[in-house]
């Protein structure tokens, strides 16, 4: 490992005796020093390292500039939608008056906050085409759980009890079968074309054999490969015809903002990631949100508690199914319908925030640009490394475009190794090997976000790689050479991780 000396643990750093503190001696209030019951102190010291303030402080700020982020710099990974998160949206989260709530104060307390939630609401039902959401649920996958509790409630409250089938494309993210196993149900793959496009004729037979079983489709569209499903509707058409209900993976709204809407496309059921499509913060294990919203007729299975308004008394309140409140938008018929709590209090708010602000921030005059720009600049991006990387579908894509590795197979350079690569001149790697239609999957994502100056660097050095994997493949291969640290065994490092310091010295 090639390693500076604040690139160095903690413990590598320490010296037998130095101290970065100085703590004065404990006295109770009559002065007597205070021990610890015999019982409870340590038969020996703990093993911590012995440093000072200066070492301390240097060490874990060079150790924060190798974090990599959108901040940073261009962040392709497709499929995620990476946006960059405007300073405004932080600050607007972190003001005093929303930071300092607390989540058991009265209703009558936090009117704004219940009326930021109540007009988030609101503006993700107009922007994805139906009747009511809930901002519930905590994360994407946490909201197709949700959405797929709706339509199991729905056919239960109809006594339909047998559709307990879900049909998901073989493109899917992974997911989407994974919700749908915890919620009880049964995955049935649907093939997909050679496009990427689901196989009509494929769930034709599908439905024909177990149609009175089906409680629902799920589809992305955009699909994993970034190409809009020609035949939504006639998919849709066909699921509704047999009685069960499409739900929407919104991982790829970004690429529809503002030009299309889901509803409209007949979907019944959607969950949104507000930490990705609204521009809230990404990655690094969250906070997230997931939004779940249905189309009218549905709204009675959303769970509780919902904000809604209270047109008698012109307040916003909290609407649970233990203490349901009357309002022009829900009775209490409607509440009894409910899924109940799928998460603690309302969600996360700081979430919501930062999202709503950037749907304000934005403006209805702006929003519809959103998805026409991040489609221009995925199109972009594909027609100019076309050459280079091998393009396993043609035509128009949406958000991102997947290349099926290098054009140039002949030197064995692989997608790993282009990634690897990539981190050498600064850039953080698109998604690998996913999906798993193509074996050297590379998916970029360049969002509506980046300028051309900076699309145009990144396409330089996706060229200068392909060179190089022609002229010193080994190069590429034992990339990365400019990192902390060159390249691990990734299967080694899952299998057998090493998580202390004093364990790889005794290992």
């Amino acid at each position: 490992m090639n390693r500076t000396l604040y690139g160095n643990l903690i413990f590598e750093l320490s010296k037998k005796g130095r101290k970065g503190y100085s703590l004065p001696q404990n006295y109770d209030r009559t002065h007597s020093t205070s021990e610890l019951p015999e019982a409870l102190r340590r038969g020996e010291a703990a093993r911590l390292p012995e440093c000072d303030e200066l070492t301390v402080v240097r060490h874990y700020t060079n150790l924060s500039h190798n974090n990599f982020g959108v901040n940073d710099g261009f962040y392709p990974l497709g499929s995620c939608t990476m946006k960059y998160n405007p300073v405004i949206n932080e600050e607007i989260a972190a003001m005093k008056a929303f930071a300092g709530l607390h989540p058991l104060q009265p209703a009558e307390t936090c009117q704004g906050a219940l009326e930021v939630y109540y007009n988030l609401q609101q503006s993700l039902a107009e922007l994805a085409g139906l009747s009511e959401f809930t901002l519930n649920p905590c994360a994407g996958a946490h909201g197709e759980l949700t959405g797929l509790m709706v339509i199991r409630a729905y056919h239960e409250s109809r006594s339909d009890e047998s559709r307990t089938k879900v049909l998901i494309p073989d493109s899917a993210h992974g997911t989407n079968p994974a919700s749908a196993a915890i919620c009880g149900l049964e995955v049935v793959e649907v093939k997909s074309l050679p496009d990427g496009t689901v196989d009509v004729e494929h769930l034709s037979q599908l439905l024909d054999e177990a149609g009175s079983q089906v409680a629902a489709m799920m589809m992305t569209n955009p699909n994993t490969l970034g190409i809009f499903e020609p035949r939504v509707l006639e998919i849709t058409e066909m699921v509704h015809k047999a009685g069960g209900l499409m739900y929407y993976d919104g991982a790829n709204l970004n690429a529809l903002l503002g030009e299309c809407r889901p509803g409209d496309m007949g979907f019944d059921v959607m969950h949104i990631n507000l930490h990705k499509t609204f521009a809230t913060p990404h990655g690094g294990g969250g906070p997230g949100s997931g939004p779940v919203g249905v189309r009218k007729g549905l709204e009675p299975f959303l769970p509780t508690p919902r904000v809604v308004f209270n047109e008698k008394d012109k307040l916003f309140c909290v609407n649970t199914a233990a203490t349901p409140l009357a309002t022009t938008a829900h009775d209490d018929s409607a509440d009894a319908s409910a899924l109940g709590s799928v998460g603690s209090f309302l969600g996360n708010f700081g979430v919501m925030l930062k999202a709503y602000a950037y749907i304000l921030t934005l403006g209805r005059e702006n929003v519809k640009n959103v998805g026409p720009l991040a489609t221009l600049n995925a199109n972009y991006i594909k027609e100019r490394l076309r050459d280079d990387y091998l393009l396993p579908i043609e035509g128009l894509c949406k958000h991102e475009v997947v290349f099926d590795g290098l054009a140039d197979k002949s030197t064995d350079v692989t997608t790993m190794d282009v990634a690897k690569r990539l981190l050498d001149y600064g850039y953080h790697a698109p998604t690998i090997y996913f999906p798993l239609l193509f074996h050297e999957s590379l998916m970029i994502e360049p969002t509506e976000n980046e300028s051309k100056e900076t699309i145009d660097a990144f396409i330089d050095v996706m060229h200068t790689i392909a060179n190089e994997a022609k002229s010193d493949p080994e190069l590429v291969k034992t990339a990365p050479h400019n990192t902390p640290i060159g390249r691990v065994d990734d299967v080694l490092a899952a299998k057998h991780p090493v998580t202390t310091y004093w364990k790889s010295l005794e290992g």
